[in-house]
């Protein structure tokens, strides 16, 4: 576990060529905790499980800005903290039981304590977001493609999952489609799509940021196992890379279209 500064970003930011018309996110990066915090009641080795971070995200979003030249905004605290892929009302935004595992530190909270955490991690992160999205559309020239990089747990509650890697979308399969296409075809990868979870997500980071403005995206997701040390990281980097790029030269692709959620409301 990583313990946060108080005075630290609540995003790490990695830049990159803004005009290139691509931006990747990563929403739960990192399980640091601020000190204060300490490790909200877990046993420490909870803290290294999937129920805290993204294992190998970090990794690997900062290889492919690197190969990509684009930039990155990734969340700098645990998931566990609070959740920045998940909408201010949704309940599993400071999550109490995580996967089997109590969280002492997140329940009962204090009076303040969920606005405290909004206001100093969660919005922040998001304002960083919606900034750099903004600085990608006016260097480009055109709509931003956005990418989020996950990764999943290859067990969850006794079953394993046995995607390789999956893609997940809501309606607009702009980026999604010929991303899957490509993963299929090299070497028979199994990939997932919208699994191992769906991609329509009221109020998560993809629909704030993409769906609701019209950007075309995806959320990537690639099972921990093979990202789990420095080689798995290098080769889905190397991987991802060209395919990301390819799709990204798409002239078409930049537009704003609206396509609606799945999630039985409006976007």
């Amino acid at each position: 576990m990583l313990v946060l500064p108080e005075n630290e970003d609540a995003c790490l930011f990695v830049p990159g060529k803004l005009s290139g018309g691509m931006l990747l996110i990563a929403d739960h990066a990192r399980n640091a905790l601020p000190a204060r915090y300490g490790a909200l009641g877990l046993p420490g080795n909870e803290l290294e499980r999937h129920i805290a971070w993204d294992i190998g995200v970090e990794a690997v979003t900062r290889l492919l800005a690197a190969a990509l030249d684009a930039p990155a905004v990734m969340a700098s605290w645990s998931r566990l903290l609070i959740d920045p892929n998940r909408g201010e009302d949704d309940p599993t935004l400071i999550r109490a039981i995580y996967d089997r595992a109590v969280v002492p530190g997140n329940h009962p909270l204090a009076d303040g304590e969920r606005e405290a955490r909004l206001a100093r991690y969660y919005r922040p992160y998001h304002a960083k977001v919606s900034a750099t999205i903004d600085q990608v559309r006016a260097a480009s020239g055109r709509a931003p493609m956005i990418v989020s990089i996950h990764s999943f747990t290859p067990e969850l509650q006794g079953r394993k999952r046995p995607w390789e890697i999956g893609v997940l979308w809501d309606r607009d399969d702009r980026v999604a489609k010929p991303l899957i296409a490509a993963l299929a075809a090299d070497h028979g990868h199994i990939v997932g799509d919208n699994e191992p979870y769906d991609g329509a997500l009221r109020g998560d980071t993809m629909f704030r940021h993409c769906t609701v403005p019209g950007y075309p995206h995806a959320l990537i997701e690639i099972r921990q196992d093979l990202i789990a040390d420095a080689a798995g990281q290098r080769e889905w980097a190397d991987r991802l890379a060209p395919i990301l790029a390819r799709i990204n030269r798409d002239p078409a692709l930049h537009a704003i279209e609206y396509f609606g959620t799945r999630t039985g409301a409006g976007a």
